[in-house]
């Protein structure tokens, strides 16, 4: 079942304005995802949902580094945070990604002998 996308507004969307048309469309994949977590009738708390945003513990970072507490609302942002947390996103939406074939690193599929391509098991002779 789809959730109806939220309507960016208020700070949000004060921050929106300030970026620039390419940017926006970023802002508003970020908006949406915060707007919209499970529960956003509710409003979950902060901490829970950038969880899903920002990779590893920089979700706890960019609170702390604002000055927010984990169980605050994203309907408790200012504009300026708004922004800041979409300059962490970028950050990280644009890093390189472990893992995969694409950028020479990550699981090698082509071994049907559980070893890297070349190697071979060391053999049991006892």
């Amino acid at each position: 079942m789809s959730r109806p996308t939220p309507a960016v507004d208020g700070p949000a969307a004060q921050a929106r304005a300030q970026l620039t048309e390419d940017d926006r469309a970023g802002f508003d994949r970020l908006a949406h995802a915060v707007l919209s977590a499970p529960g956003a009738s509710k409003q979950p708390a902060l901490g829970a949902v950038l969880r899903s945003q920002l990779p590893g513990n920089a979700g706890v970072r960019w609170l702390h580094a604002e000055g927010i507490s984990p169980m605050s609302r994203a309907s408790e942002l200012t504009a300026e945070q708004w922004l800041s947390l979409h300059t962490a996103w970028l950050t990280h939406e644009q890093a390189p990604r472990s893992g995969g074939r694409g950028n020479g690193h990550g699981p090698r599929t082509d071994s049907r002998h559980g070893h890297a391509p070349g190697a071979q098991a060391a053999p049991r002779w006892f």
